[in-house]
């Protein structure tokens, strides 16, 4: 039964059409970043970047070679598109975004992350098989039928993503529309928009209406009889989320998404209506299966572990940010705040002053109070900073954060030296205040 569920061969035509379009949205993002400066804002203006922890060493990469990075990846997008050596444009695609992302988590965004797990699905899958210039060359042989779990997993990782966002929404303050009421409230100037924005009413059904559709599109798009009054939902929902919010190409590509939905054959039938059916009708078990499922097996408990790592950390998520990111904990909060820091010799007692400024971008000054392993990744920084001028120095923190309106409280312990604290990779961090209300 495991073999039928995952070797029974279907048309390929889905797979093919999310290539092309796949490969056209990567190619956008990538060169999307260039033109809209957020690689200058984000990977050339800083002189130290605040990356995943144990990935510091990224900070060499920083630099106006960033651009050259990106415009790489954006010609490794067209080449997945045309579909001209595939497997390696997608792989080196793959570890390119995966870098990016870990160099720098000031501008973090769950999307980001989603890319990654989707290009690795997308390296092992065969994309390249029909309507490529890999086939034209010769370099692959043109096939006509993929296999079931090549569907099924990319359905699987956009449920695991919507489900896990319904959940993590079921909180006090978007049930009573804090959150949605902040985020809304004066957006725009142009008079109808403003009202309509600024109405509680709107606020509460933008609230329970994201909780609805994240936990319900999936199977009403796998329901014939609801599919299309879920293509229109979509539609909807996510080009106004691509509107106001301004997402990069996740809109798009949860729409691209649809493809796998409906029955293989009609796509073919309706887009590519020149290419042969699929013939195979019997189970085709290859040769690699046992690893093909463990893999997938693997990789998707994974997936469904990693969302829910927050609940074995002492520690409310929404305030300490722990467990936070890599879990589809998509736009649930607003926090704001400021920091100072406190530098003192520890031979002298001398108090040393710091400006953040001439250090970091204004836009990692802004984002650095909220986030506590970045206030002390930050205090790692100036200790190695001082230790080259043949210094040693304790670094402690001041951070006062309103999170959701609140009135600001103290997230920190100013009485810890941050930069003599070890992180805790799993458990959480002893410094970090339990003020959350």
């Amino acid at each position: 039964m495991l073999n039928r569920l995952f070797f029974k061969p279907i048309d390929n035509a889905p797979l093919i059409v999310f290539r092309w379009l796949f490969g056209l949205l990567i190619f956008l993002e990538s060169v999307g970043a260039i033109v809209t400066g957020w690689v200058r804002v984000n990977m050339v203006e800083p002189s130290f970047s605040f990356t995943f922890i144990e990935f510091e060493w990224l900070n060499v990469l920083l630099g106006p070679q960033m651009y050259a990075f990106y415009a790489v990846m954006g010609v490794f997008g067209l080449m997945v598109m045309f579909g001209w050596f595939y497997r390696f444009a997608m792989m080196a695609f793959t570890v390119m975004w995966t870098i990016t992302y870990l160099m720098q988590k000031t501008s973090y965004n769950n999307h980001y992350y989603l890319l990654i797990l989707i290009c690795i699905i997308m390296c092992f899958l065969p994309a390249h098989h029909y309507g490529s210039m890999d086939v034209r060359l010769k370099r692959v042989r043109s096939r006509h039928h993929m296999f079931n779990w090549h569907r099924w997993s990319l359905i699987l990782m956009m449920a695991i993503a919507y489900v896990y966002g319904s959940i993590a929404k079921i909180y006090p303050d978007w049930l009573d529309a804090t959150f949605i009421r902040r985020a809304f409230t004066n957006r725009y100037d142009t008079p109808w928009l403003r009202e309509l924005f600024n109405d509680s009413t709107f606020h509460y059904f933008i609230a329970y209406s994201g909780i609805a559709f994240d936990l319900l599109i999936v199977p009403a798009l796998l329901w014939k009889r609801t599919r299309l009054f879920a293509v229109i939902a979509s539609f909807v929902f996510h080009l106004f989320n691509s509107a106001v919010f301004q997402i990069g190409i996740f809109p798009y590509l949860s729409l691209a998404f649809l493809l796998f939905f409906y029955p293989p054959n009609t796509i073919r039938r309706k887009i590519l209506p020149s290419k042969p059916p699929s013939m195979f009708t019997r189970t085709l078990v290859p040769k690699h299966a046992s690893f093909v499922k463990g893999f997938v097996i693997s990789f998707f408990i994974v997936q469904l572990i990693l969302p829910v790592r927050h609940h074995v950390i002492n520690s409310n998520v929404f305030w300490s940010e722990e467990g936070h990111r890599m879990s589809w904990r998509m736009m649930l909060r607003s926090k704001s705040g400021y920091i100072h820091y406190t530098v003192i010799d520890v031979e002298t007692n001398e108090r040393i002053p710091i400006r953040l400024e001439d250090h970091l971008t204004p836009k990692q000054v802004r984002g650095l109070a909220t986030h506590p392993d970045m206030i002390w990744q930050f205090a790692q920084y100036i200790k190695k900073h001082h230790a080259e001028k043949d210094r040693d120095v304790a670094v402690y923190a001041n951070a006062m954060v309103s999170l959701n309106g609140r009135p600001k409280k103290p997230l920190i312990d100013v009485d810890v030296d941050l930069s003599s604290e070890p992180w805790r990779r799993y458990s959480a961090q002893p410094w970090i205040t339990k003020k959350y209300d």
